[in-house]
């Protein structure tokens, strides 16, 4: 009995001395046994707290606060950066979330919003530097999606393939005509090429334009155009009616700047190589002014001051207040939300093919991830934008340029031409895809417009980078590229001068400050001609003579000896700037071929039925080159065209 109870006592103290051991391991050890468990075997604990992480961003740099416990990335909060509303949303709201969900930084970018994204992941890989973490620990792959994949049946009154300008535009068109609408779109966000374009918006504004005054040289410019040989009864037409506008505004002694939607027809007509459909660009120009009201009573907020775009031709060129095309995109969806019964947008959801039934359009399959999505629609409207960024298809149809495949492009990576490619399966006719616009003024690293200081072709010069002009500034798109493409290493600098930036925080186009460009590199700055010429790396005699002589031509003493005829202030007020360009692919004119009512038309010269089509996927309009400054109208007037249309059933 004494042997027993002293086994039972050794081993009492035995598992005593075992669960004291195992309590001080528990307290000595970083973490406790869940946590360990919850880590696993190859993670280490974290430092929990917040901490802060920057990197460079499309724009400027970016600040993240990445907040941590002992286990896992808890919360990411974007704090500061420039990137451009709308253009970035994409990358700001989706990029912090999926690191979260997946604990992971290894993650895809965010399609069209790539220079974002690395931002954000490099400044979240800082902030976890930052606090002591394992990089390692982060870097794994995404867990894939076991999950099978539906098959979705939908009905709409209008399905619309694009989020972009035109789609948008059609969406409200068609919800504005009661109609039940379903937009889809491959990207993780609305805009397209639209809201990453410039935001120059072409259109004749009597308000406006009349109070502004011309120079008087621009009426023998005007004038050129009713001398011109008639080619169509609908091109004569426009001839006679201007004839008279022009002569009514001799007789007024007015000095306001003049326009009609005549002139803007006949100039478009003219710029394109007289290869367009008249019909459809009279439309676009008359449903232009119209535009103007339609989108104030949208809420959408114009600047008040017109200038002439690069390749506008005419002083009828009107900015947005807010930055970009984000104005009208946000007027649209704020407009679309408001109708939530009526309207559905499927983003991340790519069109595969349209349903034809009995030769007639009656709908369109998707896919969103796994899912497999039918819509039945009583009309379709494709507006995917053009195929800039398919160089399959720019290989194929480019006869004039050569070598395209060399160059970057301002567009959307969603401009891939898959809307072209889906309207052929049903039989769809094109026209004009060999056009193809270039435009001179895009960045040397990326091909984006980013950067460019052009504002006012009015004001600006293009110098080479041996200090010299070569071209008259306010040319057609086409005409300035192939100066450009002549010139050593294809390159040059966009000048302006204080006239435009008054001072160190006035934007660009794309709501970059001079100011911070000129900090970025991406622009050089000079008190003088002379610094300006050192900082740009040109000949200073070269580019002071060449200032010299298109002061000369302002002052109106000499002609311009490029023939330049919007002439408004000399190049004389300090500081100068200069930002260099090169070529890049800019507008597909063309695409679908469509009628006024924006039908697609097919092989055999009739309207394919329960089709519709609007913006850069359609073909005609432009013609063999588009003015500047046409192709946001265009997306207005013809997508509501197109949703009107498609409502109606027309």
């Amino acid at each position: 009995m004494k042997t027993y109870s002293k086994r039972l006592l050794a081993i009492l103290l035995a598992l005593m001395m075992i669960l004291s051991f195992a309590a001080c391991d528990k307290k000595d050890s970083p973490v406790g046994e869940k946590e360990s468990e919850t880590i696993g075997e190859d993670e280490k604990a974290l430092k929990a707290g917040k901490y802060i992480g920057e990197a460079e961003g499309l724009n400027g740099p970016i600040k993240v606060e990445v907040e941590l416990d002992e286990k896992e990335i808890k919360a990411i909060e974007i704090l500061d950066h420039k990137e451009t509303e709308g253009i970035a949303d994409g990358a700001i709201e989706n990029i912090p979330k999926r690191i979260v969900e997946n604990q992971s930084i290894k993650i895809d970018t965010i399609s069209g919003a790539t220079y974002t994204s690395k931002g954000i992941l490099e400044a979240v890989e800082k902030a976890l530097k930052e606090a002591g973490a394992d990089i390692e620990q982060f870097m794994k792959d995404s867990e894939a999606d076991d999950k099978e994949g539906e098959t979705i049946d939908k009905e709409a009154d209008v399905a619309i393939i694009g989020a972009g300008g035109a789609g948008l535009a059609a969406a409200v068109s068609a919800l504005e005509n009661d109609a039940k609408v379903i937009i889809l779109d491959k990207m993780p966000s609305v805009g397209g090429s639209t809201i990453i374009a410039g935001g120059q918006y072409n259109a004749v504004d009597a308000k406006r334009q009349g109070a502004q005054k011309m120079r008087p040289e621009l009426i023998k410019e005007l004038e050129s155009y009713v001398n011109e040989e008639p080619v169509n009864e609908t091109h004569k037409r426009l001839i006679e009616e201007l004839k008279v506008q022009i002569e009514d505004y001799k007789k007024s002694g007015e000095d306001y700047i003049f326009d009609s939607p005549q002139l803007h027809a006949l100039q478009a007509f003219k710029g394109g190589d007289q290869v367009g459909n008249l019909d459809l660009i009279e439309e676009l120009t008359r449903g232009a002014e119209k535009s103007v009201d339609w989108l104030e009573k949208h809420g959408v907020e114009f600047r008040d001051e017109i200038a002439t775009v690069t390749g506008a031709l005419w002083p009828r060129t009107h900015q947005f207040v807010k930055p970009l095309v984000t104005g009208p995109i946000d007027a649209y969806m704020e407009f679309i939300k408001s109708k939530d019964d009526k309207a559905e947008l499927m983003l991340e959801t790519t069109a595969k093919e349209l349903i034809i039934e009995d030769g007639k359009v009656v709908g369109v399959k998707a896919e969103q991830g796994k899912d497999k999505i039918n819509i039945k629609a009583k009309s379709v409207v494709i507006a995917t934008g053009g195929f800039a960024r398919n160089p399959e298809l720019i290989e194929k149809y480019d006869s004039h340029w050569g070598g395209l495949e060399k160059l970057g492009s301002t567009n959307s990576v969603s401009a891939t031409g898959d809307g072209i490619v889906m309207a052929l399966e049903a039989k769809a006719k094109l026209t004009g895809m060999e056009y193809i616009q270039l435009l001179p003024v895009g960045d040397p690293v990326t091909g984006g417009m980013q950067g460019n200081i052009s504002i006012n072709a009015a004001n600006q010069l293009f110098v080479n980078i041996e200090g010299n002009r070569f071209v008259a500034e306010d040319e057609r798109r086409d005409v300035l590229t192939k100066g450009l493409m002549e010139q050593p290493e294809k390159t040059m600098f966009i000048l302006h001068d204080a006239h435009e930036y008054t001072d160190e925080s006035v934007k660009n186009d794309f709501n970059e400050a001079i100011g911070d460009l000129v900090k970025a590199g991406t622009v050089v700055k000079g008190e003088t001609i002379e610094e300006l010429a050192k900082n740009m790396g040109v000949d200073a005699n070269n580019l002071k003579k060449t200032v010299d002589e298109y002061n000369q031509a302002v002052a109106g003493k000499t002609k311009d000896k490029f023939g330049k005829k919007l002439l408004e202030d000399p190049f004389d007020k300090a500081p100068f700037y200069a930002s260099k360009r090169v070529p890049t692919i800019h507008h597909t004119m063309g695409g679908l071929e469509i009628d006024r009512q924006a039908r697609v038309i097919g092989e055999n010269g009739k309207p394919i039925v329960g089709l519709y089509a609007a913006g850069e996927v359609t073909g005609g309009i432009h013609g063999a080159n588009r003015l500047g400054g046409n192709a946001i109208p265009e997306t207005v007037v013809f997508g509501n065209i197109a949703g009107e249309s498609a409502a109606k059933g027309k």
